[in-house]
């Protein structure tokens, strides 16, 4: 198989024979570079959508590489009116089952938002995944 594997596209074609189904969380910014790969994908959002108003909004709802300790005071105080609003908008929308919250909610999501999907490809599109974005920033 390696060999198969090393010779080209061509000669790989068992791995498009082989389904792989998983449950990614990430954030938005995340899945628009996945969908560069959406030929052979499926995908089904399993909490934006249904569960964005059924749990509060809290700094763990989004993807960050830093921690609460590494942002200044006025940053991190930036950062929690942000969410708070959001949190308002949640709330104003649970409260009144206005669509128009919901709307906004969802226009002022910031990329950072962890999103979960259950994605179904194949095992070429795992590879082609990983050979094309190994050393990518």
């Amino acid at each position: 198989m390696q060999t198969l594997i090393k010779a080209g596209s061509s000669h790989r074609k068992f791995l498009r024979q082989i389904f792989v189904s998983v449950d990614i969380s990430a954030g938005l910014h995340f899945w628009k570079e996945f969908d560069t790969y959406k030929v052979g994908t499926v995908a089904n959002s399993t909490s934006t959508m249904h569960k964005l108003a059924s749990t509060p909004i809290t700094l763990d709802c989004f993807d960050t590489d830093i921690g609460e300790e590494d942002f200044s005071s006025d940053d991190y105080d930036t950062i929690m009116r942000i969410i708070g609003f959001l949190e308002e908008l949640r709330k104003r929308y649970n409260d009144t089952k206005d669509k128009k919250y919901w709307r906004e909610l969802i226009q002022f999501l910031p990329e950072s938002w962890i999103q979960k999907r259950t994605v179904t490809l194949s095992y070429e599109n795992v590879y082609a995944m990983i050979r094309d974005r190994h050393n990518h920033k």
